[in-house]
């Protein structure tokens, strides 16, 4: 007989009376009766938190290469928790792969995830209470954690305790095999964007026994917005070259400039330490690599505050991905693979899935950003992978053959099914 989620719950103080919710608002989050979020010292884990920032470029740098000829918004920072989160529950070589392939700190990963959290939290708010129309001069930055577990499938109970203690997430317990909870997920990511995204990114499973939630939000006004009126249409040359009229919002703004090899970038400000950082490149592509953000990253640490006359276009754009393959194609073979070690999380544990959709708001006065990273995992053994697939979607020749004597009795061509 399989041990229960509820024991492991109920050992952390969580009351099984409330354990499973009907209805398609998110379910009460529940917190580990004694296991508080632990002390974060901001300024204790620079080397960690430094590598943490060349991860979060390794990630970005991964989802733009995916899609390079598409209007993107990616959340680095919401994919950086989700797999921290997996990460906590990792051993032995996945675990090693792991901090190989996205250069995870060796020691204090977590703590240090936990005291960015703080770093944070002073611009920390309801997304719901924000008016779009309006965004807030005070930067508004919302993060949330959320582990959604299968009731009747045993989840670690020391792995829910590391989560509640240095990423700020309680446990949903649901039972996957209900529609309902599916509809609790989306109500979860509506309440934690402002209405933004309103479905969780990832494909429903109810086979899965355990899903990671992370949501990032942020909502802010320009330090210096333009004027509407100074909007007009002007000339976009697009990726293929050709040139379309868009809304250009013009500007005299004060801020940080730098040039590089082949770009120039221009640190636009919000406020209290937040900026929107514009690199337009000499010529070709905008997408750069890990290497090419850690360049524009450094020149831009010595930019120099200037005087610049600026035209940016408006822009709204929303992008969903399939995170699997890029994060196969960063080395993470075994982690997301069939049979990775993530026991310490539930036995037999896999990754069946992972998606993130974003999206983001910019205008005269400001932007609004959301971002969803989703990860589902499974408990058991996954359902047989195909080898091939294949689409007989053009022409083909079919035959039906006596195989004992190889006669065909029947030999033809489909060159239009209708």
């Amino acid at each position: 007989m399989r041990r229960r989620t509820t024991a492991a719950l109920a050992a952390l103080g969580v009351a099984p009376a409330v354990m499973l919710g009907g209805c398609a608002a998110p379910p009460e989050l529940l917190r580990a009766e004694g296991v508080a979020r632990a002390d974060a010292a901001v300024a204790e884990f620079p080397a960690e938190i430094d590598a943490l920032r060349h991860s979060a470029f390794t990630l970005g740098a991964a989802m733009l290469a995916a899609a390079p000829e598409q209007n993107q918004v990616t959340g680095p920072v919401s994919l950086l928790y989700a797999v921290a989160m997996l990460r906590a529950g990792a051993g032995g070589t996945t675990a090693e792969e792991m901090d190989k392939a996205l250069g995870l700190p060796e020691q204090n990963l977590d703590a240090a995830l936990n005291s960015l959290l703080a770093q944070w939290e002073e611009f920390d708010g309801d997304p719901g209470s924000v008016d779009e129309e309006e965004p807030p001069g005070k930067p508004l930055m919302h993060l949330a954690n959320g582990v959604f577990v299968d009731a009747q499938t045993p989840t670690g109970d020391n792995y829910l305790r590391l989560l509640a203690e240095h990423y700020g997430s309680g446990v949903y317990p649901v039972d996957y095999s209900a529609p309902s909870t599916k509809a609790a997920m989306d109500a979860w990511v509506d309440r934690h964007t402002g209405g933004r995204i309103t479905e969780a990114p990832g494909s429903y499973d109810p086979g899965n026994t355990l899903t990671l939630l992370n949501a990032v939000y942020f909502a802010a006004a320009w330090e210096q917005p333009f004027d509407p009126s100074a909007t007009e249409d002007a000339d976009f040359t697009t990726a293929s070259g050709e040139k379309v009229s868009v809304p250009m919002m013009g500007n005299l703004v004060q801020a940080w400039y730098a040039r590089g090899t082949g770009w120039q970038g221009l640190d636009l400000p919000y406020g209290d330490g937040f900026v929107m950082r514009l690199v337009l490149p000499d010529g070709g592509s905008p997408v750069l690599d890990q290497a090419g953000l850690a360049e524009v990253a450094t020149v831009m640490d010595d930019a120099a505050e200037a005087l610049v006359v600026l035209e940016l276009p408006r822009w709204n754009h929303t992008h969903r991905q399939d995170l699997l393959p890029i994060l196969r194609g960063l080395g993470l073979d075994e982690t997301f693979g069939p049979d990775p070690d993530l026991e310490a999380i539930q036995q037999d544990a896999s990754v069946t899935g992972a998606a993130q959709q974003a999206n983001i708001t910019v205008g005269e006065k400001g932007t609004i950003a959301a971002a969803v990273t989703q990860l589902d995992v499974m408990s058991g053994s996954l359902p047989p992978q195909p080898d091939i697939e294949l689409s007989f979607d053009r022409p083909f020749l079919y035959q039906i053959i006596h195989l004992p004597t190889g006669f065909p009795l029947f030999l033809g061509t489909v060159m239009d099914p209708r």
